[in-house]
């Protein structure tokens, strides 16, 4: 971690400082932030691998009081997955991701775009988010996986086709699981989760991609985050990164302050980041490490 924080500049020590100074860019106008919310169906390329998402306009456009926004793709999610996967990204230069990885997504929504790029680098990956959004989010699964498949996943397989070698294959790397930071408990999110920590396995990385656009969902978010954080060994701390899209000056600071309160935060510089994510396109992402008194709070 310690190589990570070099390349990472000055933590944020005040949370309305960072504020002003994010709002203070150039922020292009983007809607809320799909990418084509009436298509049901979406073409997207990925680390140069083409890969076909189902969405459901219907459900996002219904009176479902739980929520919809996880029923379609937002911009910042390919991005971030380009970004992520990419070949020179600080994360796998520093050792933070390797091949022995695990890593876990909040609010992963219905594509499962980051997990589809990534896990392939990694040794597993948890894509988590509310009961509806899963039925879809497994369909895609597994309608992609075997895109980002190596060829050698399929030396085996004789004359099989890659989608067949996919669908008889039960070793995927990507496993999805129900969570709701609003009515879930808090605690035992390990065990809850199906995370062997008494084991060895542990998660790594901690992603949240585009969940914060509203208030109420900042304090069950980041005391989600908080407690999985504290369920990890200490020895080798789970570190976050939070991905959003600029939409509210004030809804942001609400954020980074609750957030900060538990972890220390660096924002990701622009030298680390691939183009469509650098200054001036309207998304931000930051880093959090727990905070070791965070233990006790």
């Amino acid at each position: 971690m310690d190589k990570l924080l070099q390349f990472l500049g000055e933590e944020i020590t005040d949370p309305s400082e960072e504020a002003f100074l994010v709002f203070s860019q150039e922020i292009p106008s983007a809607n809320l932030g799909f990418v084509d919310s009436k298509a049901t169906t979406l073409e997207v390329s990925i680390v140069g691998k083409d890969i076909s998402i189902r969405q459901s306009p219907s459900l996002l456009s219904s009176n479902r009081k739980e929520g919809t926004t996880g029923a379609v793709v937002w911009k910042i999610t390919p991005l971030f997955a380009e970004w992520i996967c990419g070949s020179d990204n600080a994360l796998f230069r520093t050792g933070i991701l390797d091949s022995t990885s695990h890593v876990l997504e909040l609010g992963c929504g219905i594509s499962g775009i980051v997990s589809l790029a990534l896990a392939p680098k990694i040794h597993r990956y948890i894509a988590t988010d509310q009961d509806y959004v899963l039925k879809l989010l497994r369909e895609n699964i597994k309608e992609n996986e075997h895109v980002f498949a190596s060829a050698s996943s399929f030396s085996k397989v004789g004359k099989k086709s890659r989608r067949e070698a996919h669908d008889s294959n039960e070793s995927s790397k990507i496993d999805t699981r129900s969570l709701d930071w609003e009515t879930d408990a808090q605690s035992n999110l390990y065990n809850e989760l199906n995370i062997q920590a008494t084991s060895g396995e542990q998660i790594d990385l901690l992603i949240a991609c585009d969940c914060i656009y509203n208030t109420h969902l900042i304090v069950p978010l980041v005391n989600t985050c908080a407690e999985i954080c504290r369920s990890t060994p200490k020895s080798k701390p789970t570190l976050c990164i939070i991905a959003q899209q600029l939409r509210s000056a004030e809804v942001f600071e609400e954020w980074l302050s609750a957030f900060h309160y538990y972890f220390r935060v660096w924002r990701i510089p622009d030298e680390l980041l691939s183009g469509g994510l650098k200054e001036g396109n309207g998304f931000v992402l930051h880093f959090g490490v727990l905070r070791e008194d965070s233990q006790e709070k």
